[in-house]
């Protein structure tokens, strides 16, 4: 399987704008902490998390593609990544046409909004920092629609769908951002 560090430089070398490099780092950072809790291989899901958007740009005109774009990169470089890893990749997005089987494709799927969710959260501290950001602040901004309205509620709600309520899901998706507050700058 492709190494953590081999991920990252092909996400350093092809992601260009730093806001997607840090949400990148930010899902990784989740779904490693939610393999973690599931007692799942949490390499395999972090580098699902590491290269879900590796083709965002090139899927922003055609979102459709988003995810399968991903894959073919990924399979044309002859990268050795494992079907659940794709299967994630694609299920992130929330295909109409792909269905989430697996518990990793579940995961994926409320973890890449919630990460923008909590850095929107960050960003309203008088310090802008993850630090500072609790639980139940994410609960009551949760409700509040007009705040990180590009977050889709319906999507992290989708935490259900693998055990986990919303405050236990934002408890452990805003715990494993801590983890990395220095390299999210947060």
């Amino acid at each position: 399987m492709i190494s953590r560090q081999e991920a990252y430089e092909l996400v350093k070398g092809h992601v260009k704008e730093d806001y997607m490099v840090k949400h990148m780092l930010a899902v990784e950072a989740v779904m490693r902490m939610l393999a973690r809790h599931f007692g799942e291989d949490e390499e395999k899901w972090g580098i699902a998390g590491l290269l879900h958007d590796l083709d965002y740009m090139e899927a922003k005109s055609n979102f459709s593609r988003h995810g399968y774009i991903t894959v073919k990169m990924l399979e044309e470089k002859g990268l050795d990544i494992p079907d659940e890893v794709k299967k994630a990749i694609i299920a992130h997005v929330g295909h109409p046409n792909h269905k989430r089987r697996l518990l990793i494709e579940k995961a994926i799927y409320p973890s890449d909004p919630v990460t923008g969710f909590i850095v929107a959260a960050a960003k309203v501290m008088p310090d802008k920092k993850l630090a500072s950001v609790d639980v139940p602040f994410l609960l009551k901004r949760f409700k509040e629609r007009r705040f990180a309205k590009g977050a889709n509620r319906k999507a992290m709600k989708a935490c259900e769908d693998i055990g986990l309520s919303l405050e236990e899901f934002l408890g452990i998706a805003l715990e494993a951002m801590k983890g990395i507050s220095d390299e999210l700058g947060l």
